[in-house]
């Protein structure tokens, strides 16, 4: 009988700390979401306040899909923790990793999240990853007759638009090594954490032709 109440005061126990955790992680995710959206500029604090209760935590592992070609998106996240790729199909049947999404960045398939069509992309976890997301219908209703959102919005969509331009200028303009070097540069925390077969097909080359970039000097 001791034993029994033993065990049951031990998962009691167990389970209120694991419960702890998960509300402290929770809070620092929110916390994150909510200093971004601060650093914009455009938000009120009431404004970040009426938003923040309308994101859900998710968790995915590697490997898991945000969203897969041919499906419909109807949400956006933002990314507390892990990387992401962006890739297609192309028409020999390989994938090509067109994108990568950090911490500290919202994601979405953005063509179909306005369209309402099929989105062409994948959106798949290259690590284990925590997100923030916010369905399509609930950001239309805080839009409406919002300004600050609104112009956020736009705001983003004019972003991807120039990130989508830049993609373009890189792949005309610039080498494998300097297009290898400005990711670096940019997100030099995270790069190493990428697989090689992704990191290669972004940059347009094999992997052997990869890894000798990675032998150079300067990385």
């Amino acid at each position: 009988m001791f034993r029994r109440r033993k065990r049951y005061v031990f998962k009691a126990v167990f389970i209120s700390i694991y419960r702890q955790r998960v509300f402290y992680l929770y809070l620092s995710t929110v916390c994150m979401l909510k200093t971004y959206l601060e650093n914009t500029g455009i938000f009120s604090e009431e404004e970040i306040g009426r938003v923040l209760p309308f994101f859900r935590e998710v968790q995915l592992k590697r490997g898991d899909f945000f969203i897969r070609e041919h499906e419909k998106c109807r949400k956006v996240a933002f990314v507390c923790s892990g990387i992401f790729r962006s890739f297609y199909s192309s028409g020999k049947g390989e994938d090509i990793t067109y994108c990568f999404r950090f911490p500290g960045e919202f994601i979405t398939a953005y063509t179909a999240f306005i369209t309402g069509e099929q989105s062409q992309e994948s959106m798949q976890a290259i690590s284990d990853a925590v997100l923030l997301v916010i369905s399509k219908e609930e950001l239309d209703r805080l839009a409406e007759g919002n300004y600050a959102w609104t112009f956020f919005l736009k705001q983003t969509a004019e972003q991807q638009y120039m990130e989508l331009e830049q993609r373009v200028f890189q792949l005309q303009r610039l080498n494998a090594t300097e297009r290898y070097r400005q990711l670096m540069n940019v997100h030099p925390g995270y790069i190493r954490n990428i697989p090689l077969q992704y990191l290669a097909s972004y940059l347009g080359i094999t992997q052997r032709h990869l890894s000798r970039i990675r032998r150079e000097p300067g990385f």
